[in-house]
């Protein structure tokens, strides 16, 4: 009890002689002063690897025996450690701690926390070795190492098709199933993805979150305003391979190709077809 106390009167009794941090107890001052000596007592049996303490030893040990005692009580979920398993529960209590000073953006680990804050910060520690490209997350520059791989792990069990990512080969299983499971709560309206939803849901808000620097034009969703911005920087990435025009947007290139393939999918004058029709029913 008197050691539990002194946590609330910040009272810390024991010092480490090379770096002056405090500990409560005697026994967490001893563990913390074998990252000053490199001291590693306790070592696993199976991969001959060695430990500063002996919980580290403990929670490597589950690795090789795969024991998992941390068990979550909503999903039957287990994890080899209690810490894993708390910040498991917040996907069921919907419980978001972590809060970013600049946005007030509110996050369920710290580690994620950290990673958004680059965002402010505009750190990009992650560099690709091919391209020199930089990333503030080691998962997007995982990612990106596919472009340069080509690896396409994912593919799909019906028609073969492969995905560089995970979520993109569960968007595809739900464009063959005709599943559209998020749904806007204002007009009933249905997508097949979130991202979808959330931009659709600007229309309702009249939210157009996505400005143009140049011209202070606004747009509801980014992809839009990156569409936008080739207006100012004559970019014309999309070309057509018979007579090389170029285009700023993919679906200007897809109605040129017609001017090469003499298709015709839609009558310009509808009202003009609408009338010939009818006088030749009246001549009839």
């Amino acid at each position: 009890m008197q050691q539990h106390q002194g946590i609330h009167t910040v009272e810390h009794t024991y010092a480490c002689d090379v770096c002056n941090r405090t500990f409560i107890k005697k026994g967490n001052l001893i563990l913390h002063q074998s990252i000053h000596t490199g001291e590693h007592p306790y070592h696993c049996g199976v991969f001959k690897k060695t430990f500063g303490n002996a919980s580290s030893q403990k929670r490597h040990q589950r690795v090789c025996t795969g024991e998992r005692p941390y068990c979550c009580y909503v999903c039957n979920k287990s994890f080899k450690r209690l810490q894993h398993l708390k910040i498991h529960e917040r996907t069921h209590t919907g419980e978001r701690p972590y809060h970013c000073d600049v946005c007030n953006k509110t996050f369920s680990t710290k580690e994620i926390l950290k990673v958004h804050q680059r965002v402010h910060t505009g750190e990009r520690q992650y560099r690709c070795d091919e391209c020199n490209k930089t990333f503030n997350n080691r998962c997007n520059l995982k990612r990106h190492l596919s472009v340069h791989t080509g690896e396409r792990p994912y593919h799909c069990d019906v028609c073969n098709k492969t995905f560089k990512l995970l979520k993109h080969l569960k968007i595809h299983l739900c464009i063959r199933a005709g599943e559209r499971p998020y749904q806007c709560n204002v007009c009933d309206k249905t997508f097949k993805q979130l991202q979808h939803l959330n931009i659709h849901q600007c229309v309702h808000a009249g939210e157009r979150p996505y400005h143009c620097d140049v011209c202070n034009k606004t747009f509801s969703a980014k992809e839009n305003l990156k569409v936008h911005q080739r207006v100012h920087t004559g970019e014309r990435q999309y070309c057509c391979d018979e007579c090389n025009k170029t285009f700023n947007h993919r679906s200007n290139l897809k109605r040129h190709l017609s001017v090469h393939t003499g298709e015709r999918p839609y009558c310009k004058c509808m009202i003009w077809c609408t009338r010939q029709g009818q006088n030749s029913r009246v001549q009839d």
